[in-house]
Parts: structure tokens; sequence; C-alpha cells
């Protein structure tokens, strides 16, 4: 028995775990953090809305303008957007001169051709999503009435004028 208690005489003194020791640390900074903020007033602040009695506006006051939240559309460049003319008609060189009409305008037209997709109500200026703005334009400028998103197998990089009959 000797022995057992001489070998517990030798263990010494356990230094505690690092994860101790970090807990104490914390509990005292938040204790000395407590202490400090204690006397200060609240930074968080109920708010409660108040309701006055303004008078009603009268024919001498105007109602201020609000400002446009939508920025403003960067201007169509008509000779940067390309442009495909068919004809669905039965006239003969419809969709090579209404070519040379928006190219005169500005366009940048890069194909002619019959349109054999089935007929269409009416002519028709198709813009992929992006180029709406742009499909607009060139049916003012061509006075095309019917404006429609592009559908298979248009392409979606140009606009696409689809002529059933003479422009107006």
């Amino acid at each position: 028995m000797a022995q057992l208690d001489r070998r517990r005489n030798q263990r010494g003194v356990v230094a505690p775990s690092p994860v101790v020791m970090l807990s104490i640390v914390a509990v005292a900074m938040a204790g000395v953090a407590y202490v400090a903020t204690r006397s200060s007033p609240p930074t968080e602040r109920e708010i409660t809305s108040v309701s006055r009695n303004e008078p009603s506006p009268t024919a001498t006051t105007k109602p201020t303008p609000k400002p446009d939240p939508k920025p403003e559309k960067p201007a169509v460049r008509r000779g940067k957007v390309y442009v495909e003319v068919y004809n669905n008609s039965g006239i003969t060189g419809l969709a090579g001169r209404v070519a040379t009409t928006a190219t005169g305008i500005g366009w940048q037209v890069v194909g002619t051709d019959n349109w054999y997709g089935g007929n269409l109500p009416a002519n028709t200026v198709y813009y992929p999503k992006r180029l709406k703005a742009a499909g607009k334009m060139l049916a003012l400028d061509l006075g095309i009435h019917r404006v429609a998103p592009a559908v298979d197998p248009m392409r979606l990089d140009r606009l696409t004028v689809i002529l059933t009959g003479a422009l107006s």
C-alpha cells in the first residue's frame, strides 16, 4: 500500500485542458462586457406610428412629381441590328423592295427570301426578346402594324420581317 501512496504523490498537479481555460476566459470577458454596458441606454428603440391631422391639399398646392425609378433604355441603333425580310405574298420582288427601303432608313438587312412557313394574317415584324424595342422601331419605320415575338425557325439574333402584302 505504501507503494500505491507513493504513485499518487508522484503525479503532481494536473493542468486544466485548453478548452477549460478558454471557457473561463470567455465567461470572464462576458462578465466585463455586462458590467461595462449595464448603465448605457438600449440601442434599439420601439417605433410607433403617429397620425397627424394635416390639412387636405387645396387647389393651390401641387403634388410633387415622383422621379421615374426605371433607368432609360439605350437608344436603338439601326445599323447595329440585323434584319431579314421574307416574302409570303404572291407579289414578285416584294422582299427585295422592302429590304431596300429598310436599308435606306439605316437598318442592316442581311438577307431576303421567300417564306414557306404557312400563311400569316398580316405583315409582321418578329423580334427576339432582347430586340423588342428595335422590332417596334422597325415596324414604325416600315409602316407595319403587327409586331410579335420570334418563333422557331426564326433566328434569335435578328429581326425577321414577313410580308403578306404590299406596304401602305
